[in-house]
């Protein structure tokens, strides 16, 4: 079954690392952190709102619509006064209008079935010139092949089943584009991105990692059985005595604007 975010068991499943150096770096041209009042709605366990706050904003909105996940992304981010974090929906924030600069949404639309809502509450809530960021995968980005930097296209290699289940909750790049024009964002532009999830010393560390299935919400659809043989499919694929293993994802990120 997938992931219960309101367990509170799982409220430091996403804080359990780091964001990849390079992300800031990458979307900065787009964004431009310092000195910007940025909303990071689905901010999970608050890395990147961490990221956001550290790179100079003037103060960064972190929210979520699971308790448990605030709970564990305040402890994640103690000390840091221009961070705070409240709860609220994607498509019912309960701010005013016009209240930031830069909105980011991170890994949260593919838990939305409906996008119109969602972008017009974005809309709503960014000041005119402001800039709406979303990262997310595609059923493209998802179903490339298996690599050793790319675990996750195994997962699809070994059960092909898991192949509809992904694509029927994620949303094609051209949709999102789509729905953002029609939602009023204007200078719309996408591009792809390798993001480092996590680095692993050897791979009984994977098996582990995999095992503990944190922060993979696709994994909850194996029994324990499939789990255990995905590993083992994983550990064939991979050479033998490879050592370290950096695992990537590969994200979308959408970049437009309100005028």
């Amino acid at each position: 079954m997938p992931i219960n975010f309101h367990d509170s068991s799982n409220k430091r499943t996403y804080t359990a690392r780091n964001a990849e150096a390079g992300w800031l770096e990458r979307i900065s041209p787009y964004i431009a952190p310092a000195g910007k009042r940025i909303l990071d709605l689905g901010c999970g366990g608050g890395i990147y709102s961490k990221v956001l706050a550290q790179a100079g904003a003037e103060h960064v909105t972190g929210m979520d619509f699971s308790a448990e996940m605030l709970e564990g992304a305040a402890e994640y981010c103690a000390g840091m006064p221009n961070l705070t974090f409240m709860q609220g929906s994607a498509w019912n924030t309960g701010l005013p209008g016009q209240f930031c600069d830069l909105l980011l949404e991170r890994a949260l639309i593919h838990h939305i079935a409906e996008l119109a809502p969602c972008f017009k509450e974005a809309h709503r809530v960014l000041k005119p010139g402001g800039r709406f960021i979303i990262q997310d995968r595609t059923p493209e980005d998802c179903l490339l092949a298996g690599s050793p930097e790319h675990i996750r296209g195994y997962f699809f290699e070994k059960f092909p089943r898991l192949r509809e289940l992904e694509s029927r909750r994620r949303h094609s790049g051209e949709e999102v584009a789509l729905q953002l024009r029609e939602t009023g964002f204007q200078r719309v532009a996408s591009f792809g991105f390798w993001e480092t999830r996590k680095i692993f010393g050897s791979f009984p560390e994977l098996q582990q990692d995999l095992l503990n299935r944190t922060g993979r919400s696709i994994l909850h659809e194996l029994s324990d059985p499939e789990l255990h043989a995905l590993v083992e499919y994983i550990h064939e694929q991979l050479a033998e005595g490879s050592g370290r293993i950096q695992e990537k994802d590969r994200w979308t990120v959408w970049i437009a604007q309100k005028m």
